[in-house]
């Protein structure tokens, strides 16, 4: 009671009317949301971001030669005319340096070669040179080179993130329903590629007077956010056509709070070398949901 005493006391000498506690946790639950975005776009904006991102090259079977020069099986306009070779051999993936590529660096690091991990590991080994760099990503029974560039144009020519107004009334709490056990599913991505993904449940959510349901995914094995992947009305006009994301922390006591106010744009939003997955036909709304992020206006479809 004294906190709303001296805060109100504060409003009064500041406005002359009196704030209750409803405003002060109304503002409280805008600065949230504003510090959210801030760090939202200076995540997108950091040198290893999503905006750096500059090339997705997949590997084949056997030698992989990379680097400018026009004869080599990968080229990357960044790296020296010849930076190596990558073997894939069932799944396992090598690099060998060039012994020329003298600047090149192996997570930091000046050695011949190694073992590259892929982005399924928590730190994948990164092959860097100059401002670009790349590691392994493997996507079903494919394995690629994610290649970024800290120079990338879609970095320094970011355009920032248009936002719907911060609507409260999309902050809801969901009645979550566990699934026993949980179910697998089959998920596509934007590539045409099919992935496993495990539904633990689904939560269910009122929105002016209509039900939903939609079904979380877990991300990685171990996680305990939920992951959605969500498309609505407005996709494709007001927001991004393929998706947008939205975390959640794990249920609790039978209820999950979907924050639709941080629903986000994909990476494929920014740039066309990224491998999102699209939404089920669970996860498509029937309902223009107005919060999170417009789309990209430096973007493409």
């Amino acid at each position: 009671m004294k906190y709303f005493a001296i805060a109100a006391l504060g409003a009064v000498l500041a406005t002359g009317a009196v704030a209750t506690p409803k405003a002060a946790d109304d503002a409280a639950y805008r600065k949230q949301i504003d510090d959210w975005r801030a760090k939202r776009v200076e995540r997108l904006k950091a040198p290893n971001g999503w905006l750096s991102l500059v090339g997705l090259e997949w590997l084949k079977e056997g030698a992989n030669t990379i680097g400018s020069a026009k004869d080599n099986a990968i080229v990357i306009a960044k790296a020296p005319p010849h930076l190596g070779t990558v073997v894939l051999d069932r799944g396992r993936a090598t690099i060998s340096l060039d012994p020329r590529a003298r600047d090149a660096k192996i997570d930091g690091e000046s050695k011949p070669g190694a073992e590259l991990v892929d982005d399924s590991q928590e730190k994948p080994t990164t092959v860097s040179f100059g401002s670009a760099n790349f590691y392994l990503i493997k996507r079903d029974d494919k394995f690629g080179l994610r290649i970024k560039d800290t120079a990338a144009p879609t970095r320094t020519h970011f355009v920032g993130i248009d936002n719907f107004d911060i609507d409260p009334s999309w902050r809801i709490e969901a009645k979550w329903e566990a699934y026993d056990p949980p179910h697998e599913i089959e998920q596509g991505n934007i590539l045409g590629q099919i992935e496993k993904a495990v539904v633990p449940g689904a939560a269910v959510f009122e929105h002016d007077g209509k039900t939903y349901r939609v079904e979380p995914i877990i991300e990685n094995p171990g996680d305990t956010d939920l992951f959605l992947v969500f498309a609505d009305r407005t996709s494709g006009k007001e927001t991004y056509g393929a998706a947008r994301f939205l975390y959640a922390a794990a249920p609790k006591d039978g209820k999950v709070l979907l924050d639709f106010n941080k629903a986000y744009n994909p990476p494929c939003a920014f740039t066309p070398y990224a491998t999102c997955p699209l939404p089920t036909q669970q996860n498509r709304l029937d309902v223009r949901v107005t919060a999170g992020e417009k789309k990209y206006r430096g973007g493409h479809e």
